[in-house]
């Protein structure tokens, strides 16, 4: 389906790929369309949403300028997937045990590795040398969270909280698939946040002219500039580093818990809340995605739906109004808060029927009646992606 609103209230348009958006979704990306550096317009994806400081389902194309709270605080979050050379009649009848070793593989939640556990030493040697040259000149991002330098190298190989998720999955043809769902955990949060408020602290005085002081920029030149873009560079090698950890641990896990298996096809390590330099109407521009994968020609990417949904392997097909972009999932119909004053566990276990999950009020924020449809999402975007394969989970385990 093409776009299906385009506003013109602002300095460039918003093209927007659905009509189910809420208002103050429309107030946000309107917000984002009134400052200078923008080019072109601004694409809404069809799961768009409320976020902080910028819409989620947003990709954002600035020329010399980047915007930190459009990226946000869970900076390279994305997804990764694997096919299995397992087909659906191999499983074990009861999958509790496959959950409960994917759970005691994985740290979930504010949990973390052992010291001397996790990722390797040379994994966390690779990472440190970067993060050192940020902190050497922003001392500032260590002393955001205690003990934050022991830490990150324990996080790596974590899923974290909130939406964050590992399923195993079936395709519609009966293969077993590992799909999950992560990002730069607590340093990424961290490196988020320093600069967030370094922007606006940059602005000063010009901060009271921005329609949202969660807007504040980073102009290209500018003293911090060049740092944000090598910070947020290494936030999002780590989220990268932290999924193929994580896929590592698991695959070790299910290894001992099912038959012989071989990897068939790695789908995609991609982003979903991160900035890039692309060229797109006839500029070199930042882009930025807040929420929303790359689709350009050919680029295989992950759609997944609720836990208790479909998800989406697809194939880009480089639409430019979108800039090369597509949803990054269902997109939430409504808050976490919401969500828990709407429905009890047992919405909770009708919803997920079939799923090997847990069904307690701790993830009801979670529950699928809390996002859009998945369906009507990829039928929104049927100019933007091609369906490859779809997937349906049958194990399930929530940050």
């Amino acid at each position: 389906m093409p776009i299906q609103q385009v506003i013109h209230q602002g300095r460039v348009p918003v093209k927007i790929y659905t009509n189910d958006v809420d208002p103050k979704a429309i107030d946000q990306l309107l917000n984002v369309t009134q400052l200078p550096f923008v080019h072109s317009h601004v694409a809404a994806m069809p799961d768009v949403h409320v976020g902080i400081g910028a819409t989620v389902g947003a990709v954002i194309p600035t020329k010399g300028a980047i915007i930190p709270a459009a990226v946000g605080v869970d900076i390279g979050c994305g997804m990764n997937a694997v096919r299995l050379s397992l087909k659906a009649g191999q499983l074990p009848d009861n999958l509790r045990p496959v959950r409960y070793v994917i759970e005691a593989a994985v740290p979930v939640g504010f949990d973390m590795h052992p010291e001397g556990r996790g990722a390797p030493a040379s994994t966390i040697r690779a990472l440190s040398g970067g993060l050192d040259r940020i902190v050497k000149k922003h001392p500032g991002i260590l002393k955001m969270q205690k003990n934050v330098e022991r830490t990150w190298g324990r996080q790596l190989g974590t899923l974290g909280g909130g939406n964050h998720f590992i399923e195993l999955c079936l395709d519609e043809n009966d293969d077993v698939w590992v799909m999950l769902h992560s990002g730069s955990r607590g340093i990424g949060n961290i490196i988020g946040r320093y600069f967030i408020e370094l922007a606006r602290k940059d602005m000063g005085k010009h901060l009271a002219n921005l329609p949202d002081r969660d807007l504040a920029y980073l102009q290209e030149g500018a003293e911090h500039f060049d740092d944000y873009v090598m910070a947020v560079q290494w936030a999002q090698d780590y989220a990268m580093t932290n999924r193929r950890e994580m896929m590592r641990l698991i695959l070790e896990a299910l290894a001992r818990q099912l038959p012989p298996f071989a990897l068939t096809r790695e789908a995609i390590n991609c982003h979903h809340n991160y900035v890039a330099v692309e060229h797109h109407f006839g500029e070199d521009l930042f882009v930025t995605r807040k929420g929303a994968i790359r689709a350009g020609v050919g680029d295989l990417g992950i759609i997944p739906g609720s836990m208790g949904a479909r998800s989406y392997i697809v194939r880009g097909k480089g639409e430019p109004d979108s800039f090369c972009s597509c949803a990054h999932g269902a997109g939430r119909r409504m808050s976490r808060g919401q969500a828990k004053k709407k429905f009890d566990p047992q919405d909770l276990i009708a919803q997920t029927a079939g799923v090997e999950c847990r069904k307690d009020a701790g993830v009801l924020d979670e529950i699928p009646g809390a996002y859009k449809p998945i369906d009507e999402v990829m039928a929104n975007q049927a100019d933007l992606v091609e369906v490859v394969h779809t997937l349906k989970q049958v194990v399930c385990v929530k940050g």
